[in-house]
């Protein structure tokens, strides 16, 4: 491809990203399976016209995420699959909250927020801030909701890589900040039988017993989930870990966050910053494209090692170590007290 071509690539990713979330709006993942359906079928089932509904099926098909064969049949792919419903892995929920409308509608104020300096495009579109909105809009909610639970599936993968061979023997409790229904602090618990956890969350994000993990996951006598706000206090614990928290926010928030945490840390106490970290000019990386993302929703923005290395100093704490994981997405900035 050439450089030209490239450039064409790019300008008209939003075709590809919005034929993804038209197919899961509609529900074709979940109705195609491995056996073949032809399109007038999943268009009768899906209540769609026949004619827009295969040419969208054909562009599912092209991007790989179907499969077409003879007579307008189609299957979904290994691929697809991760936009069911059902996939312990999906990725339904994200794709339906970063391409929906609420979404999109931000990022058509990037080039302004760029010129005056002012970021976050929540309150330009709709008045309230991602939280508040969050919480005066159900169905956004749950969507919401949904795509933070993948999220937070993929990250703590990265999260339990970096921290592989990690030392917790001198750790007996951990508190997850703003660790959402507790997949990465259960997670932590399984590998780690010893351990007692807390997690510290909105009562919003953990009033669904059903979403919880603790007890799906076998560690509800040692999980505990306390209500509250980290900008005010934090439960006490031997050591705190906050998986893509600090990146939603700006630097003094962060630092009260920070400080919170080191009021509320035993001597000797341990904070772990699980975030994308962001590399040197050199190195294109995922991270540099999040930001912007971060830039569009939030106060925050994604950081570098140094700069959270100052973020610790400046709220007492002393930096011991980085971790990354394999695929280099997600980076640890260990904090000691």
């Amino acid at each position: 491809m050439s450089d030209y071509e490239k450039t064409l690539d790019l300008i008209i990713g939003r075709w590809r990203s919005q034929i993804l979330y038209t197919g899961v709006e509609l529900g074709v993942f979940e109705y195609v399976s491995s056996h073949p359906k032809n399109a007038s079928e999943i268009a009768k089932v899906l209540n769609l016209d026949y004619n827009l509904a295969y040419r969208l099926l054909r562009a599912l098909g092209s991007l790989g995420l179907l499969r077409e064969g003879v007579n307008r049949d189609f299957t979904i792919t290994p691929q697809g699959e991760f936009l069911r419903k059902d996939n312990p892995k999906t990725l339904r929920g994200i794709a339906l909250l970063e391409e929906g409308p609420e979404h999109y509608a931000l990022w058509k104020h990037l080039p302004t927020m760029i010129k005056d300096g002012k970021q976050n495009a929540f309150p330009r579109e709709y008045g309230q801030k991602l939280f508040e909105f969050t919480d005066s809009n159900p169905l956004y909610r749950e969507v919401f909701n949904q795509a933070m639970s993948s999220y937070s599936s993929i990250q703590t993968a990265w999260v339990t890589d970096a921290l592989d061979g990690y030392n917790f023997s001198n750790v007996n409790t951990v508190c997850d900040v703003g660790g959402g229904q507790g997949h990465l602090l259960c997670s932590l618990l399984v590998k780690y039988p010893h351990l007692k956890g807390t997690v510290i969350e909105l009562d919003s994000v953990i009033k669904n017993n059903d979403l919880l993990w603790d007890e799906k996951m076998g560690v509800k006598d040692r999980c505990n989930y306390v209500g509250g706000n980290m900008f005010s206090k934090v439960p006490a614990a031997d050591a705190y870990i906050m998986k893509m928290i600090l990146h939603d926010w700006s630097d003094d928030e962060c630092v009260k966050i920070l400080s919170n945490i080191y009021n509320a840390a035993p001597e000797n106490g341990t904070v772990l910053i699980a975030e994308h970290l962001v590399p040197g000019p050199e190195e294109p990386h995922f991270s540099k494209l999040f930001d912007i993302h971060m830039m569009c929703v939030a106060t925050g923005k994604e950081r570098t090692v140094e700069e959270y290395v100052d973020l610790l100093k400046e709220t007492g704490w002393n930096h011991a170590n980085t971790f990354h994981s394999q695929s280099g997405l997600m980076g640890i900035i260990e904090g000691k007290k």
